[in-house]
């Protein structure tokens, strides 16, 4: 069965200070994202589709997409604001996308077959991607609501520059997710992780909570339950310009009725990712031990 890794790369990266997806972390310039395809590729995935801001369009297609192997299946979609179900239209302040759902929703006329969602400016590890993918091929397209998503420890994710967003999850002993709640202000204070509640109180955090990277693993029909809910969020925050509808709440919502079923898939790998300028050195570095312990060539493509 053929599975394919849907790339989520039309972030503004306004706490990076820039186009964190296409900036160059390995020898030969690669980004975050080709080690990424590079390690879906080894893992068993055969295509690769993009989301992409209207405004990378351009650069995409006649600089970025040439450097892969001809016979690499590779495509993108637009995340546009505009692009709303019928009888909405975008608030005249809105400038934010819409989140990550919306932007796997993009894919919905792409997408017929079991895929994976990453974040283009995360690094997962190759086993996360064999996890991932094994997990995928033996998933009936049949089997709606048979979903999954691989866990990391949250005290691997955080960032020494600042605040990060994490989905904290809450794992059943059958190893199936029973809810994922969004913490958009997660920092390092002193010694102990804590995040920050929306009335300004804050809270510790365990360090080995389990958390979602958004490396999740999806059948075609999850395409029409974004849809539902973002229909929903359009109706509730017709006034919020900043207001955005995330994977894990689509998720939430239905493992709430019971209609999905989201296994915690553990890696033994280690995440690491650029939230703020300051963490490149640390990921530059990174990188350069992966490539000298042998894990990755010098040039990927070359």
């Amino acid at each position: 069965m053929q599975t394919t890794l849907l790339i989520l790369a039309a972030g503004m990266g306004s706490r990076y200070g820039g186009m964190k997806q296409v900036d160059a972390f390995g020898p030969s310039g690669e980004t975050i994202t080709d080690y990424s395809i590079y390690d879906a590729i080894r893992a068993g995935f055969e295509r690769f589709v993009f989301v992409i801001s209207p405004k990378m369009e351009e650069d995409f297609k006649t600089n970025y997409i040439k450097k892969f192997p001809s016979h690499l299946q590779v495509d993108y979609v637009i995340q546009s604001l505009e692009d709303l179900p019928e009888g909405f239209t975008v608030p005249e302040d809105r400038v934010k996308p819409w989140g990550t759902a919306h932007a796997v929703l993009m894919a919905k006329d792409a997408i017929n077959e079991p895929f994976a969602v990453i974040n283009a400016d995360d690094y997962y590890g190759r086993k996360s991607y064999k996890i991932m993918n094994h997990f995928l091929t033996q998933t009936s397209e049949e089997a709606l609501g048979n979903y999954c998503m691989v866990g990391f420890e949250l005290q691997k994710t955080v960032s020494k520059h600042g605040s990060v967003a994490r989905g904290i999850c809450q794992v059943n002993d059958k190893g199936y997710l029973t809810g994922m709640v969004e913490r958009t202000k997660i920092f390092l204070k002193d010694e102990d992780i804590v995040f920050e509640e929306e009335d300004g109180t804050v809270q510790p955090l365990d360090p080995k909570d389990t958390v979602s990277m958004n490396l999740f693993g999806f059948t075609p029909d999850f395409f029409s339950h974004i849809e539902e809910d973002f229909k929903k969020f359009l109706k509730k925050n017709t006034n919020n310009p900043k207001a955005e509808i995330f994977i894990p709440l689509v998720v939430n919502n239905l493992i709430a009725v019971g209609k999905s079923n989201m296994s915690v898939l553990q890696t033994p790998d280690s995440w690491f990712g650029v939230t703020y300028q300051e963490d490149k050195p640390r990921v530059l570095k990174a990188i350069r031990k992966l490539v000298d312990d042998g894990c990755y060539p010098e040039s990927l493509w070359g």
